[in-house]
């Protein structure tokens, strides 16, 4: 089996959970919540050298850098991934608009 297909959806998994923790850890924090996808992207670039030197069959490189780059952008995936779950969740509302 190809492990090397996983490795995104891991990295967004856990930085998606690990945030939520984050935010309900600290109560919704307006200070926190500006640096989400920096903290997202920071958790992402961790889990991809894990991954790199820990578990390298499940990412697809052999470089280094590229492990970076792979999970800083699977964290930030994660923060994309959090937008569509809340936009989803958002009730449509009527607004005062008229169209002419």
């Amino acid at each position: 089996m190809n492990l090397e297909i996983i490795c995104v959806p891991i990295i967004t998994t856990c930085v998606y959970w690990i945030i939520n923790l984050l935010k309900y850890t600290l109560n919704n924090n307006p200070k926190f919540k500006r640096f989400i996808p920096l903290t997202a992207m920071i958790l992402g670039v961790i889990f991809g050298v894990i991954f790199f030197y820990g578990v390298p069959d499940i990412i697809p490189t052999d470089n280094l850098v590229v492990a970076l780059i792979i999970g800083g952008a699977s964290g930030l995936s994660a923060t994309g991934a959090n937008q569509i779950i809340k936009q989803l969740n958002t009730p449509i509302t009527n607004s005062n608009h008229t169209d002419n």
